[in-house]
Order: structure tokens, then sequence, then C-alpha cells
């Protein structure tokens, strides 16, 4: 009869109080060479950089297969984006795709046999989601008036050109002849899926690992302010991405952020289609509308509220011990 003394011992697991199995197998061969997940927190600074080469490569190749002649020089940025803003935005997506999310989903894997848990990937609890968008239409006045305290900030030159450019090509895109279904698709759902993919499913759990739960919400939100090159916009980017974050962490589900993503990028392309047919109106200036002052107060009181309420609901659900790590609950989490 075998000696069970030689089997060979099960792997670590990650604590995950909303995981029905009792934690996630961390069995993978970066958990064998012992990588260190602090490390790999910071692995969305190498997905920007393939993100932007693979971009960059899918935009010279579309615009040559469109007839863009190169031969004299970089062509005009600003016509480029009039003439070939839909084959911009194709690559911007291939860049996402190939870059943020792909990557993210092969590190997870060679992380755990059970990548999906891993990244969080689980149906959420429907109130709780329900608590994490109302707590989003809470926080939208006060992400907007952060955007104007932003606006004050003393830029560079070459910072504000660069914000010019990105938001002329998403203006172009909102604004031009493209279809909203064609603009929901490239502007909010693949954001959604590959951004929060990257920064709440494996750049957060890494950091939560390496740092503890708190630390690891602020770094997710300032890496993912951080990633979008808007300096202009770094703090409500910031702010919004601290909020993704919590929501992921405090629901135990990736759906939630990716949802909430989807709305606050869907809300914006509406909100460009309708300035398209407006005269005098632009994105810029409807991003420089100024937020009264009561608005950003009772958006701030009524979130309050809601988070606490998310807070209630989610306790009710499952507990943590107290060094704050998630452990399952002994009727393993419950959900209506």
């Amino acid at each position: 009869m075998a000696d069970p003394s030689n089997d060979p011992a099960p792997p670590p697991t990650l604590p995950d109080a909303w995981d029905t199995r009792g934690g996630v197998p961390l069995d993978g061969v970066l958990e064998r060479h012992n990588v260190s997940p602090l490390l790999l927190a910071f692995f969305p600074v190498v997905a920007f950089i393939i993100f932007f080469l693979i971009s960059n490569f899918a935009s010279v190749g579309l615009l040559l297969w469109e007839g863009v002649d190169f031969t004299g020089g970089m062509a005009d940025f600003e016509t480029l984006i009039q003439e070939h803003a839909r084959s911009l935005i194709l690559a911007n997506t291939a860049g996402q795709v190939l870059g943020l999310a792909l990557p993210a989903l092969l590190l997870a894997w060679l992380h755990s046999s059970r990548w999906g848990a891993f990244l969080r990937f689980r149906a959420p609890d429907a109130r709780l989601l329900a608590f994490a968008i109302l707590g989003w239409m809470a926080l939208l006045p006060v992400v907007s008036w952060v955007g104007e305290l932003n606006q004050l900030l003393p830029m560079p030159e070459a910072v504000e050109l660069w914000d010019a450019q990105q938001m002329a090509l998403v203006e172009q895109v909102l604004l031009g002849d493209l279809t909203i279904a064609f603009s929901l698709v490239m502007l909010a759902v693949t954001p959604a899926l590959c951004e929060e993919i990257l920064f709440r499913g494996y750049a957060q759990r890494q950091a939560e690992r390496g740092m503890g739960v708190a630390a690891g919400i602020l770094f997710s939100g300032i890496v993912f302010g951080l990633f979008h090159l808007r300096l202009t916009q770094l703090l409500p980017l910031t702010l919004l991405g601290i909020f993704l974050a919590y929501v992921a962490w405090r629901t135990g589900s990736l759906w939630v952020p990716i949802v909430i993503h989807f709305l606050n990028n869907g809300y914006a392309v509406m909100i460009g289609m309708w300035a398209r047919g407006q005269e005098d109106v632009s994105l810029r200036s409807i991003e420089q509308v100024p937020i009264p002052w009561y608005l950003v107060l009772a958006g701030a009181v009524f979130f309050g509220i809601v988070t606490l309420a998310m807070e209630h609901r989610a306790r009710s659900l499952v507990r943590e011990d107290d060094v704050g790590e998630d452990t399952p609950s002994a009727d393993q989490p419950k959900r209506s």
C-alpha cells in the first residue's frame, strides 16, 4: 500500500472569501518559481509598451493599406484623424486586446489552473452590482469636480498638446459619421473588458498579495490613471480607478468593474452622439462645463450612503478575519 507521506503536498491557495471552493490554487509555473507578486503588480508598465507598439504598427499598416503616403515623412496628425479615424481606433483596439488583455490572461494561467477565479471572473451578487452602479452614478459629479481641479494645475505645453490630440481622435469618432454600434464597441466594450482584466483582474490581485488590500486598491487606481497618459485628467481617472478597484474587491467579481467601466464610457459615447447634432458643441466644451457645488455635495453624500449599504450587504455574505484577509464564511457565501 502506498505511503501517504510520499504524496506530493497540495499547492498553496490564495485566500478568497468569494471562492466557493475555499481558495484559488496557486499551482502555476510562476508560483512554483516564487516570482514576486509585488514585482508582477507592475506588469501594466510592460503591457503599456506592448500596447503602444502593437497599436502603432497596426495604425501604420492600416494607413498604408488605405493609401496614405509616408514617403515624404509623417502625415499631418489632424488630417489623419479626420480622414482615417476608423482605422486609428481599430488599431487602438488591436493594441488593447493583444497588448493588455491577452498577456494578463496568460499570466493568470501561469499562476493558477483556475485562472478565471484568480482574476475574479465570477457572477456577482445582484444587489452588490446594483449598489456599485448607484455608487458610480453618485460619484459622477464628484469625478467631474475633481476634473475641474485638475484643469487648474499648470501643465507643460507638450502635455496639453498630447491631450488635445487624444481628445481630437475621440471627438472625431463620436462626432463623425461612424455608427453608434461601432463607437460603443470600440470605445466602451473593448476598454471595459481589456483594461479591467489587466488592472482590476491581474495587477490589483498581485498588488493585494504584495501590499495588502487597501494599498492594492490604491495602487490599481493610480496605475490606471497614469496609464491613460492624460495628465490633464489624471486626478479624475485615478479616482474612478480607485472606485473600480474597490468594487472589484468588495463584490468579489471582476464583472462589476467591467459593467461600470462600460457604463462610464458608454455614457461618454452617448453624450458625444448627442453633441453630434448640436451646433458649436465639442467634447472639450462639455468636459469643461462647471459642476454646481450642491450636486457635488449631494453626490458625495449619496455615494457614502450607497457604500455603507454595499459594505453591509457584502459583510452579510462573507466575513473578514482580524488581519483583513478575506476568508470563507462558515456557510460558504450565500447569494440571493
